[in-house]
């Protein structure tokens, strides 16, 4: 009886693996069609060598940048077109003027973060002498630690 289970579970088995493999090529079928549809209707012109040699040189500068290397602005300047220059600068400018607004805080938000700075290097001292077996001295310093949090908030 168990062979004769264990065999109707293989060929069930069997089958719905080649239901999916079938489901999976009329999938990849129906993409391929839909990309050819696609490239048929709206073709891509060719690049120029002049265009290529553009792109791979804008490429590589991305490149570079993603990784966090400097790149010198006449480099921008010999490779982005005289409005794409202009869009960076205007783009750089408008981010140091909301990095120099990040900079000055407000006065409430430097003492929050001041108390935090405390707490926190309170607390870390508890933690040193409690993990030291000196609890009555990690004790104050938690007091303290939550104290200044509490001022915090």
């Amino acid at each position: 009886m168990n062979w004769l289970i264990s065999l109707l579970h293989t060929s069930c088995f069997k089958k719905m693996s080649e239901w999916f493999d079938s489901q999976k090529q009329s999938s990849s079928n129906l993409r391929k069609l839909l990309q050819e549809r696609i490239e048929k209707a709206n073709p891509r012109r060719e690049l120029t060598a002049e265009e290529t040699k553009r792109l791979t040189k804008l490429e590589a500068i991305a490149d570079k940048l993603k990784r966090g290397k400097n790149v010198q602005n006449r480099l921008l300047q010999t490779w982005l077109g005289e409005d794409e220059y202009l869009q960076l600068e205007y783009e750089w400018q408008e981010q140091l003027k909301l990095r120099s607004e990040l900079k000055d805080k407000p006065s409430d938000l430097k003492r929050y973060e001041e108390k935090l700075r405390e707490a926190t290097f309170n607390y870390n001292r508890a933690e040193g002498y409690s993990s030291k077996g000196k609890h009555s001295t990690a004790k104050k310093f938690y007091d303290k630690s939550e104290s200044l949090c509490v001022e915090a908030l």
